[in-house]
């Protein structure tokens, strides 16, 4: 199983380096390390598990924060209490986006500090990815679940929430957002 120790911390070069596609059929590797992935983001987020494993809650995990410099990442998503969603996203490409901007609280499993700020988000994104077995796959999702795709996408450019956030005036142009 992932431990938080596996996660790389945003100092590592490698969470900022360039990342390329994957190339399918899927090599054994990453038919692996996905399933994986997403065990720890659900164990993370079920307290019990979380305590016990020491995990820090995430919904999310890209690729690169494991040190490969591959375009992947899942998102484990709380429907209701103990009912997740997986998103497996291999290859992602934004569609469209919405014009209205949100901003909630982020955190990042490989910033293993407090930050506090405002991070412009789309409130609705579309992304076409590909899943494990090479089948394209569109994605339309609002408001947390967007949030949570457009910080992992980011993880694929190289860029994290706290390069978004004015270190002089965290909450610079809150006003303009709403907040979720």
């Amino acid at each position: 199983m992932l431990r938080t120790k596996d996660i790389l911390d945003e100092k590592d070069p490698r969470v900022r380096a360039k990342n390329t596609d994957v190339d399918f059929p899927l090599n054994d590797e990453y038919k692996d390390i996905i399933p994986e992935m997403l065990k720890h983001l659900r164990y993370s987020q079920i307290e019990k598990l979380s305590k016990k494993y020491d995990l820090r809650p995430g919904m999310g995990l890209a690729a690169p924060q494991l040190g490969i410099n591959k375009n992947f990442f899942v998102v484990c998503y709380e429907v209701k209490d103990g009912v997740f969603d997986d998103y497996i996203l291999i290859n992602p490409k934004v569609i469209s986006y919405s014009e209205e901007m949100i901003y909630a609280g982020e955190g990042c499993l490989s910033v293993n500090r407090e930050v506090e700020g405002i991070v412009p988000r789309h409130a609705r994104i579309t992304v076409e990815a590909y899943d494990l077995d090479g089948n394209k796959r569109k994605y339309r999702v609002r408001e947390d679940l967007a949030i949570a795709f457009q910080h992992e996408l980011d993880h694929l450019n190289g860029i994290l929430f706290v390069d978004y956030i004015d270190p002089k005036d965290p909450y610079k142009n809150a006003d303009l957002y709403r907040e979720i």
